[in-house]
């Protein structure tokens, strides 16, 4: 009787819905106007979806940001290390020419940035909130990655006692905050994007939610995934905007690309192996060269011109050589046993990207016959994907919607279910992480 009685509603339903529909059609048709069945009526057809698979309509990240003198952040870039007053939208400085890993790692001046920018607004992934007690998280401007490049390669010890100081500082002042105490710093984001950024204090800090190159050089106690945001390294190739070739991939006469240092550290040393495997090789370009701006220009051509780009690791297990790649849509060759990648639970990096075990590529011919081995429609997708994703690797002010600052805000955002459990349990437990 009940299943008679289901379907009996269920055909009742049916029929209404069909009835309206042929109402509607008929009253549309007496009206003159024709019916475009796909764009009126999105019960029968998903809407078509944006170029771009990271979108997003969720509420704002509310970031409080610490007041802290310019002696900690935008009083570094001109190399004076002055202090002064917090910055503002309207004494912000633009971010220098710099070259190099300087260069790469500026993540911190553009997450700052944008919050000055987004001060009370609802534009973008994140807004700053002026009452603490309003923030999701708490900002820490300071630009821990250019006071380890300014005070820490001179050779002088005395300056890089400046850096040191300057880390001190900054978890005094850390502890001594309410906030922080709240939490345990758990809900306080700090920018390290240098591998070797807040090197010396990195520990009195590791509750907080670090926004990271990788993970090779601090031990996972102190820098993991778990809590961790891992963002793009600052290109140093321009972007290839005109790359709009009816058939790019017969323009791209290089098969494999590579251009830098062989002499690394750690799993970098595998580019000797590598020089020796491929240098000499058809339709191969490996040149072993220093840094300089000559070598950019070589770099972005020889990018540009080629189908794929080698992206071995170098001292650690990432490389700014990527993200030099994707902006060059030139798919990239990723030879790393331990890299992670940005904003990876949105972006599935497979898709544009070839990889390779170290293991694997020490073996002789075996990358280039996998690479001759796809198929030009099978590159070309791949390069497609390339362009519609290009403008997440974008570091830019003012930011825009989707690039590089604003999807580092969204991967925050991620991270707070996790930080308001422990905050929430660690309140209430009388004996802290009892299952361990």
């Amino acid at each position: 009787m009940k299943e008679n009685m289901t379907s009996n509603k269920c055909l009742v339903s049916c029929f209404t819905i069909f009835t309206l529909f042929i109402f509607a059609s008929l009253l549309l048709f007496y009206s003159g106007k024709t019916i475009d069945y796909r764009s009126k009526f999105l019960l029968f057809s998903s809407p078509p979806t944006n170029h771009t698979p990271c979108t997003t309509q969720s509420p704002p990240l509310n970031v409080y940001m610490y007041d802290l003198g310019t002696k900690y952040n935008v009083g570094m870039l001109n190399g004076s290390g002055l202090n002064g007053p917090p910055v503002t939208r309207e004494t912000l400085p633009e971010y220098p020419n710099y070259v190099g890993l300087r260069r790469q790692h500026t993540v911190e001046y553009w997450m700052l940035a944008s919050l000055l920018l987004y001060n009370g607004t609802t534009y973008g992934e994140a807004v700053r909130v002026m009452n603490p007690d309003l923030g999701d998280v708490f900002f820490v401007p300071f630009f821990s990655s250019l006071s380890y490049d300014t005070y820490n390669h001179h050779g002088n010890y005395s300056e890089s006692k400046v850096d040191d100081q300057l880390q001190a500082e900054i978890v005094d002042f850390l502890q001594k905050s309410k906030y922080w105490k709240r939490s345990a710093g758990r809900d306080h984001v700090i920018p390290m994007q240098h591998p070797n950024a807040f090197k010396r204090y990195r520990e009195k800090v590791n509750a907080a939610i670090f926004v990271v190159a990788d993970f090779g050089r601090p031990s996972p106690a102190v820098s993991n995934l778990r809590k961790d945001v891992v963002v793009p390294y600052g290109h140093v190739v321009g972007t290839f905007e005109a790359d709009d070739l009816s058939d790019p991939y017969d323009s791209r006469t290089t098969l494999l690309f590579f251009r830098g240092r062989t002499d690394r550290k750690a799993e970098g040393k595998d580019r000797k192996r590598l020089e020796k495997i491929l240098s000499g090789q058809k339709d191969v370009v490996f040149e072993v060269k220093e840094y300089s701006e000559e070598g950019v220009n070589a770099s972005t051509k020889g990018m540009r011109s080629s189908k794929f780009c080698l992206d071995p690791a170098g001292d650690t297990p990432s490389s700014c050589r990527l993200f030099d790649a994707i902006v060059s849509h030139c798919v990239p060759v990723i030879v790393s046993d331990k890299i992670e990648l940005p904003y990876e639970d949105e972006i599935d990096y497979k898709k544009f990207s070839i990889f390779f075990s170290r293991e694997e590529a020490k073996k002789e011919g075996y990358i280039l016959d996998q690479l001759r081995s796809i198929s030009k429609p099978k590159w070309v997708e791949m390069w497609r994907y390339l362009k519609n994703i290009t403008h997440h690797f974008e570091y830019q002010y003012p930011p825009k919607n989707g690039d590089a600052v604003n999807m580092i805000w969204r991967q925050v955002k991620h991270k707070l279910p996790a930080v308001k459990l422990a905050v929430h349990r660690n309140r209430r437990l009388k004996v802290p992480d009892w299952w361990r």
